[in-house]
């Protein structure tokens, strides 16, 4: 095999793309408000604002002396409308504002300007005066000096990507009339006249968020009648400028009132204009820089895209719950018939035939060895040590071992039942493949030189091969070193994996993986497919599709264990789960036209590869994705949702893992550790996948990594590690 280095430059691609994802969360969080929209506190200390500017003209601008101010002409009417622009209720204003030759002022809300950029083009198109709302309508008065100016400098940016033109009127939101104005309001006032701006407020607040009904709008807007002090030195016509809204809502009554309100007022000689114009001022907006252009562009395009992630992030969000809580439910259904199928065949009902004697032919038990001093001896030891009453042959195959492997293997040849076979290194399906040259028996048991069985493991092992339609059979794996966190994350994932999954696979008949620490062939299976492939790095994977394939049963048998010794250290795992990993993605590329074709090879295709390619390559892949755009659902939308589905999620899971373990005969004290499993251990799992399918894609080739041993198993005798 190619021994070349793993790429590492598609981890700055990762990471790059994580911080993508993050940045364009965060804007589109940003954008909608969820970082400060609401009405905030405003603080004793800002005071009160002075008094003239309360009793001043609803157009202000702060600075050094008296408050400058401006009110509208008489028999002038300004509508301005707040919060837009929305993509139902402006385009309905505007056409009421275009049958009645009418302009008006629109403040908008940048975020939705650039959300909506046609419809900020329409108003000006029309004649219309835009002016800011802030960017996210976040509270002036009650947020700090820099959230202030990234607001407004927001806002100019995504009008100048929009229209072309950029404004010096703002109007803040929650503000209404000057002498409604608070301290804090006004100190935020005199911030934005330091950054050039006019402030916008109102003669006559409409209230028609609060929908009150059309006429009770046009009265407001209206105003009192002259002579009830509606009117300051006694003019007959008062200009106004008049506070509506085109957004926040069901803003149907507004409309109607609009509508209303530009009939009866210009039956009666009023004028509706801009606040500019209004006042005698020059135009509020005018042309944007071709810089400020190109960044509002820019600033457009990333939220409208952030938009659609967030929007795509949700239909991923529900589709990957609404998969793994399917895989979780179809896991345990399987595992209930599988119980009772097993019961009955047990009984003589189901599989395997019954016979009047036990299944116990002559075996041979081929153990690769490749530097496995720390536990050799004991894996011998352990098969030898068996309530099995047939022949037993052990055939160590020594593949070039450079520590003291050979050594022991030789002191275990004394024994008349142990055959030794040295050979250059050449990879573990070579020195299977030795070694089955080697065997005797027509049952062939395949173990790793760092797993124990049971005394009874063998037996139980070899008996669904009775049934003639079985080829192969896989065994249970058991963690031994569970001892810390790393070691019980690793136990949880094999219960659950082993007693859930391959419970499920046998039911469907489509087992993937015989695990090459404890599985039984029939000689002629092996010889079938050709021995055990050396053109992958899960040879143990490959070798089970073909038999699959080929129309033989792969079958599970739980109750044959086997206790290996897991990695010790996150680096070891991360070693061995990527071997495997990629391992089985050769697997599933050189088995892909198996969908395509008929008999047993397409039946089993068609059930084992798309399940591989959903639940163990697409849905990790995306799970990372998932679980940011979970912690930005607890963030920036309705953090009760995402706690519900989260822990809806984690009980399912635990119950889950609590039936696995029950059905293995296991003690439910590690399930205390699942939650952090979720968090850390299953990270770690997505990243090796992640890893592997950018290693395949690159077209690199991996090397074969080993794992160190520890050496978890002093003695021959491990019954007691069930408890």
């Amino acid at each position: 095999m190619v021994r070349t280095r793993t790429p590492r430059g598609h981890w700055v691609l990762f990471l790059l793309s994580g911080l993508v994802l993050a940045a364009a969360l965060l804007l589109n969080g940003f954008a909608h408000g969820a970082m400060g929209e609401g009405h905030g506190s405003h603080s004793k200390a800002a005071g009160l604002p002075p008094e003239e500017a309360t009793r001043a003209g609803p157009v202000l601008r702060p600075g050094p002396g008296p408050v400058r101010s401006a009110r509208p002409a008489s028999g002038t009417i300004a509508l301005t409308f707040d919060d837009g622009p929305d993509p139902t209720w402006t385009p309905r204003l505007l056409d009421v504002l275009r049958r009645h030759h009418a302009q008006a002022t629109f403040f908008t809300v940048g975020a939705r300007v650039a959300e909506h950029p046609e419809l900020a083009r329409r108003m000006v198109r029309e004649g219309h005066e835009i002016g800011s709302h802030t960017y996210t309508h976040a509270d002036m008065g009650a947020v700090p000096g820099w959230r202030l100016r990234l607001e407004l400098d927001l806002t100019q940016r995504a009008l100048a990507g929009a229209t072309g033109r950029t404004t010096n009127l703002v109007r803040q939101p929650f503000s209404a009339t000057p002498a409604s104005l608070t301290g804090a309001q006004w100190a935020a006032a005199e911030a934005a006249a330091r950054h050039g701006y006019v402030t916008v407020l109102a003669d006559r607040d409409t209230g028609d968020w609060r929908r009150p009904g059309v006429e009770r709008i046009v009265e407001r807007a209206i105003g009192p009648a002259p002579g009830k002090g509606a009117s300051p030195g006694g003019r007959a016509r008062p200009g106004a400028i008049v506070m509506l809204h085109d957004s926040g809502g069901d803003r149907a009554q507004t409309v109607a009132a609009v509508d209303r309100l530009l009939t009866r007022l210009s039956a009666r000689g009023y004028r509706f204009t801009t606040v500019s114009r209004a006042v005698g001022l020059p135009p509020g907006d005018v042309p944007a820089s071709a810089t400020d252009r190109a960044v509002g562009g820019a600033l457009i395009m990333s939220q409208r895209l952030a938009g659609w992630l967030v929007g795509a992030m949700t239909v991923l969000f529900g589709v990957v719950t609404a998969l793994t809580l399917l895989r979780l439910a179809l896991m345990v259904l399987a595992a209930r018939v599988h119980v009772r199928r097993t019961r009955r065949g047990r009984r003589g009902r189901g599989r395997p035939p019954t016979r009047r004697t036990p299944f116990t032919p002559p075996v041979s038990i081929v153990v690769p060895a490749y530097n496995e001093e720390a536990g050799l001896a004991a894996t011998v030891r352990s098969l030898l040590d068996t309530d099995y009453p047939a022949p037993v042959e052990v055939i160590v195959v020594d593949d070039g071992s450079t520590d003291g492997t050979p050594r022991i293997a030789r002191e275990l040849a004394r024994h008349p039942a142990v055959r030794v076979v040295h050979q250059v290194n050449g990879g573990k399906p070579s020195a299977l493949n030795t070694g089955l040259s080697h065997a005797r028996a027509e049952i062939v048991v395949l173990v790793d030189g760092d797993t124990v069985f049971q005394r009874d493991t063998l037996r139980r092992l070899v008996a669904p091969l009775a049934d003639p339609r079985v080829g192969a059979v896989s065994g249970n794996t058991k963690v031994a070193n569970r001892g810390g966190v790393l070691g019980r994350w690793q136990h949880l994932e094999y219960v659950i994996g082993f007693n859930l999954d391959r419970r499920l696979f046998d039911v469907l008949q489509c087992m993937p993986t015989i695990p090459g620490a404890i599985g039984a062939f029939r000689r002629q299976v092996l010889a079938s497919v050709g021995g055990v492939p050396a053109d992958t790095l899960a040879e143990d994977t490959d070798l089970t599709m073909a038999i699959g394939r080929a129309g033989w049963r792969v079958v599970y048998e739980e109750r044959a264990l086997a206790w290996t010794e897991a990695p010790s250290s996150l680096r070891q795992l991360w070693r061995q789960r990527y071997r495997w990993c990629y391992g089985t993605l050769q697997a599933m590329w050189k088995h892909r036209r198996a969908p395509a074709q008929r008999g047993p090879s397409g039946r089993y295709g068609r059930r084992c590869l798309p399940y591989l390619t959903v639940f163990q390559v697409v849905l990790p892949l995306f799970a990372p994705a998932v679980d940011v755009f979970t912690l930005y659902g607890l963030v920036f939308l309705n953090p009760l949702k995402y706690v519900v589905v989260w822990a809806l999620f984690s009980g399912v899971a635990a119950l889950v893992a609590a039936y696995a373990l029950r059905l293995d005969g296991e003690s439910l004290g590690p399930l205390w550790t699942l939650p952090l499993q979720q968090v850390v251990y299953r990270q770690l799992m997505y990243l090796v996948v992640f890893q592997s399918v950018v290693t395949a894609l690159l077209g690199a080739r991996l090397r074969w990594h080993t794992i160190r041993r520890t050496g978890t198993f002093g003695t021959p005798r491990v019954d007691s590690l069930r408890t």
